[in-house]
């Protein structure tokens, strides 16, 4: 092997591996190296180095020059082989990896080979990666031979290989798959501001457009729901929201919750809380089946939501103006200012800032720290007696199940017994007196 062959083997292997010249160069050198730590001793300090530029070879043992043709020559060549195809599965590898890992949160398209378990293995093109059950859309179903989107969600090495996760559950998916159906997106004209999602079921997209001529929300949505259709279609029929982004939260969080009509948005900024008041007939449009509506909303937006009526906020008010001013330290004064910055329970007043109940109330840290203490005291009864009434609730539910269970086999006994007797006879019939003649 001569500086010209050298050269030749290095560039074979960048083109049709993809590694850099450097890293091919390093892994030669290290393969000669070891080659010749075999062949002198694995004490003798070796040194080799490649001209980049020419191919040639210098190496020293101990300081001392040594023969570049003995360097590649037949000593050591099947070490010196070995060597270098590790030296290059590794560089091949660290590629792939760092590939993969700029990838990262970006969809692919790949082709589903086989299922091992409840994981897809899913080829793209120059390395397997697995899209496990746990990162599958609940409910959809594929099959081999079908060409599947996903994100890349995680890349690791593992041994000589690369290991790539994919998803379908995270949001952005969703992202990715609006960019590519909607121009106005990848053009930058609209923006996607915030996203949440609940995979399989539905997901919650705020935008906003930098051009005002431009409806972001219609755009999205398509001619005749044209655009957002095919988004559906590819998430298996998840429900997608769009919103209109607005900076100003008394405005957005009623997108937020949309299709739910909003009365009045109260934000509480101490706690981070949004108390948003509703019609008795929106309260559960608002909270959505299984709190899935005010739980998208809340991640949206980024504020913990709570859903009330003004008849609810009312009670509220009063019973927590009522609970603070008995605890001791509390003017009545102050339980009005802690409700109006939305402390409306113990456990919200347990958790707030010394500082700011100090500045509220004009209290010393001492006294502040009294009252805290007491809220944290009357929230654990309060927990205590709202476990000891749920306790109670399922103990009547469950003697009431085993009342009605023995009322009900009462009455079929009841009725078995009655059929295995027969048919009851019926009543004689009284015939009238005959008629007397004269």
């Amino acid at each position: 092997m001569n500086a010209t062959e050298v050269l030749r083997i290095v560039d074979a292997i960048h083109r049709d591996k993809h590694i850099n010249k450097e890293i091919v160069f390093e892994g030669i050198e290290a393969a000669l190296v070891s080659a010749l730590k075999k062949y002198h001793g694995e004490e003798k300090i070796v040194e080799v180095s490649i001209d980049r530029q020419t191919g040639k070879v210098a190496a020293t043992c101990d300081g001392e020059q040594l023969d570049s043709e003995e360097v590649v020559g037949r000593i050591g060549a099947q070490t010196a082989k070995q060597v270098m195809i590790q030296k290059i599965r590794e560089a091949e590898r660290d590629a792939l990896y760092d590939e993969y890992e700029e990838l990262q949160g970006q969809m692919v398209s790949g082709i589903i080979q086989r299922y091992e378990g409840a994981a897809a293995t899913v080829t793209l093109g120059n390395v397997e990666a697995i899209l496990p059950r746990s990162e599958q859309i609940p409910g959809e179903t594929h099959h081999a031979n079908e060409r599947v989107r996903a994100t890349v969600y995680e890349v690791r090495k593992a041994g000589s290989r690369v290991k790539v996760i994919l998803s379908r559950r995270a949001p952005q998916l969703v992202q990715r798959l609006f960019e590519q159906e909607i121009p106005e997106i990848a053009d930058g004209v609209i923006e996607i501001r915030a996203m949440a999602r609940e995979p399989g079921y539905r997901s919650k997209v705020a935008v906003s457009s930098s051009d005002t001529r431009v409806d972001c929300v219609g755009a999205c949505v398509g001619v005749r729901g044209n655009r957002i259709k095919n988004i559906v279609d590819e998430l298996g029929g998840e429900r997608i929201d769009i919103v209109r982004w607005d900076d100003n939260l008394e405005v957005f969080i009623p997108h937020a919750l949309s299709p739910a009509e909003v009365e009045q948005v109260i934000l509480c900024r101490i706690l981070g809380r949004a108390i948003v008041l509703v019609r008795e007939d929106q309260l559960s449009l608002a909270i959505g089946r299984r709190g899935q509506n005010v739980r998208l909303a809340s991640k949206l937006s980024g504020w913990d939501i709570e859903i009330m009526t003004q008849d609810e906020l009312a009670e509220s008010i009063d019973r927590a103006v009522e609970g603070y001013s008995a605890i001791e330290g509390v003017e009545k004064e102050l339980a009005e200012k802690l409700v109006e910055e939305g402390f409306l329970s113990y456990d919200d007043l347990s958790i707030i800032e010394p500082d700011d109940l100090m500045a509220m109330g004009g209290l010393t840290e001492e006294q502040a720290a009294a009252i805290v203490e007491q809220a944290e005291s009357r929230a654990e009864e309060a927990e205590a007696a709202a476990t000891e009434a749920r306790k109670q609730k399922k103990e009547r539910e469950r003697l009431a199940a085993i009342e009605a269970e023995r009322t009900e086999v009462e009455a079929q006994k009841a009725a078995d017994a009655k059929l295995m007797a027969g048919p009851e006879e019926p009543a004689p019939v009284e015939e009238p007196p005959a008629e007397e003649t004269t």
